[in-house]
This record gives structure tokens, sequence and C-alpha cells, in this order.
């Protein structure tokens, strides 16, 4: 079955971490440009992060610039996003997606989505 499984979201205290888990399963991910996106309630989808294909040059949104950081390990088929120093504002469903196109993270082009992972930062 070819699919995209996110995991590792949570309930996480202000300033904490969590490390969220992007897993292909039926492709390569190595292939692909790995985007991460999030969606609170109430709020439009924003895009977090991507990685590209080739090369792994990656890209933040200034939102979380310099406290999320995006790698890949494909050995594993597995694309991270580290987040430390978590706000309240962080809260959301996080999704990623996989795009074939390689150098760009386009949602509405993705060739796969994840079915979410929920992140809450709350005291």
């Amino acid at each position: 079955q070819v699919q995209l499984v996110e995991s590792g979201g949570g309930l996480v205290q202000p300033g904490g971490s969590l490390r969220l888990s992007c897993v292909s399963s039926g492709f390569t991910l190595e292939h692909y440009a790995i985007g991460w996106f999030r969606q609170a309630p109430g709020k439009e989808r924003e895009g977090v992060s991507c990685i590209f294909s080739p090369g792994d040059i990656t890209y933040y949104a200034e939102s979380v610039r310099g406290r999320f950081t995006i790698s890949r390990d494909n050995s594993k088929n597995t694309v991270y996003l580290q987040m430390n120093s978590l706000k309240p504002e962080d809260t959301a469903v996080y999704y990623c997606i996989a795009d074939s196109a390689g150098t760009m993270c386009r949602p509405r082009e993705a060739d796969y989505w994840g079915q979410g992972t929920p992140v809450t930062v709350s005291s």
C-alpha cells in the first residue's frame, strides 16, 4: 500500500520539544520533496518546512525558523521535523506531503498526503 504516515505528535508544555516523523511505504522518499504543513482549528493551512530533492535544501516558514529542523534519513524512508522551543501558537494538526516535483512542496499538487498528527502546546 502506498502511503505516508506521520507520528510523534502529542501534548507538550511551552518551551518543550517534539520530533515528528513522516514515513513512506510503497515508494521511496528520497526522490521527493517532503513538506510539513499544519492547520489549527479555525485557521488556514500553513506551510511549515520543506526539504527538497536532490540536494536536501531546506525551507522554513518565518514563524518556525530557528526553532524547527527538517531532516531526511533515506535508509529509513523517513523525514523528521524536530520542533524545539514550542509555543502555544504551534498547536495544530501537522501533515506531511510528498511532491515528485522535487524542488517544490506544493500542497495542491502533492502526490501523497499523510493523515496528520496532532500537536498541542499547553501548560
